[in-house]
């Protein structure tokens, strides 16, 4: 017996979310509405809506990858059921976690960025060259130019879409406000407790 064809939709928004789908898939970060819809050659409005509609369709629960917006676009992630199985084809954890030190890092480095090794150290209190190296390699900090050369021409260091995309951000503004957390290991619980709610 011939199974019935299935037809692909011809609605044009369909259409939109079907070329958002690919563009997404071959993106190697988060693209923002202006970046889809001048690939796209269609209206921000109308790749808006296809997003809606890709969104409903790649959710946790209902597909193998989800849409999210963040680090101030879209992106697939894998969906929080298929995490273990990624991390097993990549051959890494599924959560590499930070040290106290990579934390305390990063943390500074999201708030004060750009900045150099030695300020880091100076509120710290201890050297943070190890620290800094590791979050590089990770990439979660790049490198953001030099200071002048008249006070070393230090190199500063900022955060990456990779760290608001790992954390979840749609950009730095989501950060808590330091006035709103209670101390330091206040800000490191909830850098912790963000980052275990995300797949890697």
């Amino acid at each position: 017996m011939d199974r019935p064809l299935r037809l692909i939709s011809t609605n044009p928004v369909d259409q939109l979310a079907r070329t958002l789908e690919a563009l997404l898939v071959i993106a190697s970060a988060p693209l923002s509405v202006a970046e889809l819809a001048a690939a796209a050659d269609d209206d921000p409005e109308r790749v808006e809506t296809a997003l809606g509609l890709l969104a409903d369709r790649h959710r946790e629960g209902r597909s193998g990858i989800v849409l999210e917006r963040v680090a101030g676009g879209y992106a697939f992630r894998a969906a929080r059921e298929a995490a273990e199985a990624c991390a097993r084809l990549v051959e890494r954890p599924v959560q590499r976690a930070l040290s106290q030190a990579a934390l305390e890092t990063l943390a500074i480095v999201a708030y004060l960025g750009p900045c150099t090794r030695p300020e880091i150290a100076r509120i710290r209190g201890v050297s943070s060259d190890s620290a800094v190296a590791g979050l590089v390699e990770r990439g979660l900090v790049a490198e953001a130019g030099r200071e002048d050369a008249a006070t070393g021409g230090a190199i500063r260091y900022r955060t990456t879409p990779l760290f608001e995309r790992v954390f979840g951000l749609e950009s730095l503004s989501e950060l808590p406000r330091l006035e709103e957390l209670e101390d330091e290991e206040d800000l490191r619980e909830r850098l912790e407790a963000v980052a275990e709610r995300r797949p890697a």
